[in-house]
């Protein structure tokens, strides 16, 4: 006997609401015996032309549906808003969560009984997962797929990392313009996400280690048959995963979060994945905090690759990607029993894993770094936390104590950060204000701030930079993010001035400004915030609602899910 669904709804009546439902659908050519009750599958794309990272996904929808149609289900296809991280101003956080809406929406209105989300670019996976986990129906990941690695004069080139690079060399007068403008074509060679352990590879990565998509999804490079062949698969699982009523809160539970935590030390991966995973933990009711990252302190990176090691993501590819790493973590007893897609326990996604390079995937007692998880930071400077990267900074630079050198916002960074008489040493403290949530809004990626002209061309290359703002995966360097509650927000880091002592010791977590309470009060008394840069749509309501940084930037009102039925008709 077949399963009443879900879908029966709109496309199961013998009425006229019934007829709305298939006829406008049958003008598509779909004939009668695809709406016999079968799983109505939703495929969630992302896919757009300004979001290049993602420029691939109609091509795997297409294997998906393949997959949909061979398993008995009824594949349909729709579009979500898609977030190009390298187009978007001001930044693409800014929309996340108008992303998960989208899609949560999507999902609740339509009459289907499970979703593929296809996506990639930084942004994009975490807002779909957001979504589908606030409405509940069994989901399943697809990523887009790393590009293939860059070139450029017999070299490897790394998105975003190497921009970084040659852009100061550039300002150092080490490299001419015309070298830093060849290298921009050969970097991106292929559509796909960041080939460095970005934001995007990272997420991909801790959705395998979470059970979320299945196993090599993270590294199978965009371009490769492979992709396409695991898309057709999916397909065909997420039907399965229908009929078993498998669905993303049972498999978001606090040990698949821990796994990530994990997973994200050992592949040196992004501190984004902090505000993504907290925001999609309470989507799921999960009870997830800045101290459960700590779990991940003691875990060394095993993958050396860009930006905290050497090799990019089409050779961690061919290394053995995530299979190889959870198989590690799984033998020092690191991976936590969980659910995944497939059903069974996530131990499954290491079994067979072979290491077919151990200079791109070190073992667990030969790493590439020890010790090397996200550190959080805290005190009067930090008083909600703050993130540092440690595998990405200089050691010398994690146990500090330097005088500050303030820049109020973006602005005033951007027209002083090259004057050759800015009053800085590298032993100086930067410190950029107004860029948290609220403050830019949507914390943008501008907290690995410039090293200041007069030091790059002495050859500095780090220094310590605090601010409430993100960084790119991509980027590197001793970089304290995230600062909590944000300047906007009345956080103390609005009361810092040029010239007042800051002490970071990462072994300690501890991120201090050194003055004295009563100085504090009397520079909090004469504090006013900035006014807000946006007063109408989509902007105010983020600036109005956003949740800090340390809470996962969510909106107030969109944390927890509804798994109502819709029972009203539009007819």
């Amino acid at each position: 006997m077949t399963k009443t669904r879900r879908s029966a709804a709109w496309y199961g009546k013998l009425d006229k609401d019934g007829f709305i439902h298939r006829s406008w659908m049958k003008n598509q050519g779909f004939p009668d015996h695809a709406f016999d009750g079968r799983p109505v599958i939703g495929i969630c794309n992302t896919w757009s032309e300004l979001t290049p990272c993602n420029a691939g996904l109609r091509d795997l929808a297409e294997a998906v549906k393949r997959g949909v149609w061979e398993a008995g289900g009824f594949p349909v296809e729709f579009p979500v808003m898609s977030l190009g991280e390298t187009q978007m101003k001001p930044t693409a956080m800014l929309f996340r969560n108008l992303l998960s809406m989208d899609v949560e929406e999507s999902i609740r209105a339509y009459g289907i009984d499970g979703v593929v989300l296809l996506g990639g670019c930084d942004k994009t996976t975490p807002g779909q997962i957001m979504g589908a986990a606030s409405v509940d129906l069994p989901s399943i990941v697809v990523s887009s797929g790393p590009m293939l690695n860059g070139k450029w004069k017999g070299r490897e080139v790394g998105s975003g990392t190497d921009v970084w690079k040659f852009s100061e060399a550039v300002r150092a007068g080490e490299m001419t313009l015309q070298d830093f403008m060849a290298a921009e074509s050969g970097m991106s060679r292929s559509v796909g996400v960041c080939m460095t352990m970005g934001t995007a590879s990272t997420m991909a990565s801790l959705c395998e280690a979470m059970g979320l998509c299945l196993p090599t999804n993270a590294a199978l490079p965009a371009v490769d048959a492979r992709r396409k062949a695991l898309a057709h698969l999916t397909g065909k699982r997420i039907v399965e995963m229908v009929d078993e009523d498998l669905k993303p809160s049972d498999i978001l539970t606090k040990e698949a979060f821990l796994n990530a935590i994990r997973a994200n030390a050992a592949v040196g991966g992004s501190t984004n994945a902090v505000v993504h995973l907290l925001a999609i933990a309470g989507r799921v009711g999960v009870d997830l905090t800045l101290k459960d990252f700590e779990d991940g302190t003691d875990v060394p990176l095993l993958a050396n690759c860009m930006p905290s090691g050497t090799y990019l993501m089409e050779d961690f590819c061919y290394a053995g990607g995530m299979p190889v790493i959870l198989s590690e973590l799984a033998g020092q007893g690191l991976l936590a029993p969980a659910k995944t897609v497939l059903g069974g326990d996530i131990s499954v996604y290491a079994d067979g894993a072979e290491c077919h390079d151990r200079d791109v995937i070190h073992a667990f007692d030969a790493p590439v770094k020890p010790a090397a998880g996200l550190r959080v930071l805290r005190g009067n400077l930090a008083p909600d936390g703050a993130i540092v990267k440690p595998s990405a900074a200089s050691d010398h630079l994690l146990e500090h104590e330097g005088e500050a050198y303030v820049f109020e916002n973006i602005e005033e960074l951007k027209a002083n950060i090259d004057r050759d008489d800015l009053p800085v040493t590298p032993e100086t403290i930067l410190v950029l204000k107004g860029c948290g949530p609220k403050g830019y809004p949507g914390m943008a990626e501008v907290g690995n701030m410039p090293i200041p002209a007069k030091l790059v061309k002495e050859g500095v290359r780090d220094m310590i930079r605090v601010s409430d703002a993100r960084m790119s995966g991509t980027a590197f360097g001793t970089v304290i993010l995230h600062v909590s509650p944000e300047t906007q927000a009345g956080g103390p880091l609005g009361l810092v001035k040029t010239g007042d002592r800051i002490r970071v010791s990462a072994k300690d977590g501890i991120l201090e400004l050194l003055v004295d309470a009563a100085e504090l009060a009397t520079r909090r008394a004469d504090w006013t915030p900035e006014p807000p840069r946006y007063t109408r749509g989509y902007a105010k309501l983020y600036i109005d609602h956003v949740l800090q940084a340390d809470q996962g930037a969510d909106l107030d009102f969109l944390v927890g899910k509804d798994t109502r039925p819709v029972t009203r008709e539009s007819h």
